[in-house]
Parts: C-alpha cells; structure tokens; sequence
C-alpha cells in the first residue's frame, strides 16, 4: 500500500488540535522521529501537552502572548510568558523549549505551533527570546530566503530535534537546489525525517480588494527504490512529510508570501543537519554568486 506524504488543512485534527502528527503513532509508515500539534488557545479555551517520550519547542504563530505552565520531571513547576507576532511573516516569536517526560498547560489568546521529537536524554528547559532569534538570508535572487535558526545543533541544547521556520517572499523559491539527508554519512549527510507546515498569504505591503486564495508548490521525489512522490499547490494548514528522498524546492506564488516551520529528526548518532545536493541542480549554488539578496527582506515586526 502505498504511503499518504502530504495532508491538506484538517485532514491531521485530532481533539481540541487543529494538527496533531504523532511520530508514536503516525499517519505514514515509516514514520517514527518527528511530530508536530497546531492549535488555538483563547479566552474560553486552553492546550495541554502531556508528560511523554517527546521534547518539544513551543511558540506562537500569530498572536501577542501566551502564557506557558509547565512541570518537569522531578517534579518542578515553573511559568513562562511568550510575547509573539502580529503573523509568521512578521519576524521571530519566542521559543521554549521542554524536555521529554514534562507536562504543560497552554493560556492566552493566540495560534500556536509546538514541534515534537521523541527523545531518551532530559536536557534543561530553555527560552530564546525573539529578539535573540537568528536570522539568516539564504540564497540570492529568486532563491533568497529567511530562515530563523532557534532549534539548530548549535543554536538549540536538544536530544534529537532540528527545527527552523522559513519565510519565502512572493515568487521566491526555498530549498533550491533540491536535497536530500536519508542516510548517514558521518560529517557529509544526516539520516532525517522532515515535516513541513505551511502558511501563505498575501504578500506585504500588497493592498488587495477582491478575495484571494494565496498559495504555493513543494516537490519531493525518490533518491533511491523507495517510493517517494509528492507535486502538490500547497495553502495555509498543509502539512508535508518527507521521509527520505530528494526534497524542494517550495515555491511561493506570484504575490503570495510562503512560510513553513521544519521539524527534523533522526536515528543517527549524532545531531547533525548535513544534506546532499541533487547532482542534477547543485549549479544553482554557483548562479548564486552574479546575484544580489533579495531587497524585500528581512522581513521583521
């Protein structure tokens, strides 16, 4: 039977979630390292995370606060603010980070996104603030992208998770050349589950009048005999799964802004990103040196 690898918006509700992908029971085999929730907290309502195998960053997609009550452990019980966004495409939100085996109840009025990785190893709890977010221009030209790096090996203390959320301005491309990490090659390529959540929206500073259906496209394709084929327009609410094999780019349409929040995971050795380059597209990275970055961004509150 062939695997599901992408989900339009709803088809991953799960309770008072909007998504819910766990990697303890997926929604495609194989499917074990990476999980994701997407939910709504307001005045009337709240979000509880469990005390479970999984660590987890928490912060928020678009709203200005939510307040964060969490217990670890052994026992200990702590409170944290985070202060968000107006939306995704205005810049950084704070990011906390909670081990395995901790419980959390989420208020205040916001959406939220809360990245999942099953872990063995308890590290420390741990807040970035937005303002200590790092962000990083990729690329040149069409191929320029933000990228705000607050769960990278060396950005983030955690047992296994890799996470990162793009901003891709309109009729930009990311993840150009097409790549892939579905093997381990100590210090060259990661062995890396990949989720994509994606938002779209008119581009800023656009004034439209009429009704819009913003979007985008993502690609992903085999590297090897394992079966792997996803072409899809992808809209707000989407979710993508690459479980191995050759991935991007992800377009934004004409007038249309594109983010995604990435979580990874893996079963090597060691935390690592390292990807290979589909032999047939790494030029891109050498046109890359006649342009300039897109003036658009960065793009921040």
């Amino acid at each position: 039977m062939t695997s599901k690898w992408f989900f339009r918006k709803g088809e991953l509700s799960q309770g008072p979630w909007n998504i819910h992908l766990d990697a303890n029971n997926p929604p495609s085999k194989p499917w074990a390292y990476t999980g994701l929730r997407v939910g709504e907290v307001s005045a009337t309502s709240h979000l509880e995370l469990p005390a479970d195998n999984n660590e987890r960053v928490i912060f928020i997609l678009q709203g200005a606060e939510i307040t964060v009550a969490y217990t670890l452990a052994d026992g200990e019980k702590k409170v944290e603010t985070l202060n968000g966004r107006e939306s995704v495409f205005h810049g950084p939100a704070d990011v906390l980070y909670l081990p395995l085996n901790t419980e959390a109840r989420i208020t205040g009025q916001a959406r939220i996104a809360v990245g999942e990785c099953p872990a063995k190893i308890a590290k420390p709890a741990s807040l970035m603030r937005k303002e200590d977010v790092p962000v990083v221009l990729r690329g040149a030209g069409r191929e320029t992208r933000q990228v705000h790096n607050f769960g990278m090996p060396d950005t983030l203390d955690a047992d296994r998770m890799i996470v990162c959320e793009v901003i891709v301005p309109a009729g930009n491309w990311s993840g150009a050349p097409s790549h892939k990490h579905d093997q381990y090659i100590a210090g060259k390529e990661s062995n890396l589950e990949e989720i994509y959540y994606f938002e779209s929206a008119v581009t800023r500073g656009a004034s439209v009048a009429t009704e819009t259906n913003p979007f985008g496209y993502f690609r992903g394709y085999s590297a090897d005999e394992r079966e792997y084929d996803v072409a899809e327009e992808i809209h707000s609410g989407d979710v993508a799964l690459v479980p191995y094999g050759w991935h991007g780019p992800a377009a934004a349409g004409p007038g249309y802004d594109l983010y995604f929040f990435n979580v990874m995971a893996g079963p090597d050795p060691d935390r690592a990103w390292n990807a290979t380059d589909d032999p047939h597209h790494a030029w891109v990275r050498q046109a890359w040196q006649s342009q300039q970055t897109d003036p658009r961004l960065p793009y921040g509150n």
